[in-house]
């Protein structure tokens, strides 16, 4: 018999409804996001690159350089911002800051840093372990990190209610966070920050 052992994940995403949300910035936010996004190819490149110098530093080490790890942290964060913003979740109208840092804002995104990581698991958790992830969130996101999946869709869907009802339907929103937690959860663990396999499951 299934039983419930849940337990803290060491990667945390959280994000709560604005509730004076307008109902019509949604359809511009596309347009509002643009300075965002040209920020974000730079820094998502820099990420990149850093992840494959932290793969040799952990398979040599077994340690995940800190100032590599903070920055890294700090795109996934800056990246959940923009799209809790726009359209992966459309539930703030708050401006995201341009920060890699925890600020004060209604969605955020934490990493427990690890003392020690794996040698032996570096080489084929980001490929070979987190496929069966890959095709979830490639369903989910419509590509890794992408609009245009379901996520979105949903979103969409929570943005119409919210123009004809005046509040964003609580339940897309919980399901909506929930996909976006499972997909940055599963980023985290590609780009090496834990050697802890993502849970399915969209709850924290």
């Amino acid at each position: 018999m299934a039983t419930d052992t849940t337990a803290a994940y060491p990667i945390s995403v959280h994000g709560e409804v604005d509730p004076d949300l307008g109902r019509w910035l949604w359809l511009i936010k596309w347009l509002l996001v643009i300075p965002h996004l040209v920020v974000l190819i730079f820094l998502w490149i820099a990420y990149v690159l850093l992840t494959i110098f932290a793969f040799f530093a952990i398979l040599f080490t077994g340690k995940y350089p800190r100032g590599i790890f903070d920055f890294n942290v700090g795109v996934l964060r800056w990246t959940w911002r923009v799209a809790f913003y726009s359209y992966n979740a459309l539930a703030t109208d708050r401006y995201p800051p341009f920060s890699l840092s925890t600020r004060d804002y209604p969605a955020n995104l934490e990493v427990e840093y690890p003392e020690r990581l794996s040698r032996g698991l570096v080489l084929i958790k980001w490929w070979l372990l987190a496929v069966p992830h890959y095709l979830v969130t490639g369903i989910l996101e419509g590509g890794f990190g992408g609009w245009g999946g379901l996520t979105s869709l949903l979103a969409i869907f929570g943005a119409v209610g919210l123009l004809f009802n005046g509040r964003y339907p609580a339940d897309i929103f919980r399901l909506v966070l929930g996909f976006n937690r499972w997909a940055l959860r599963v980023a985290a663990y590609a780009s090496l920050m834990t050697d802890e396999y993502p849970p399915f499951r969209l709850e924290p």
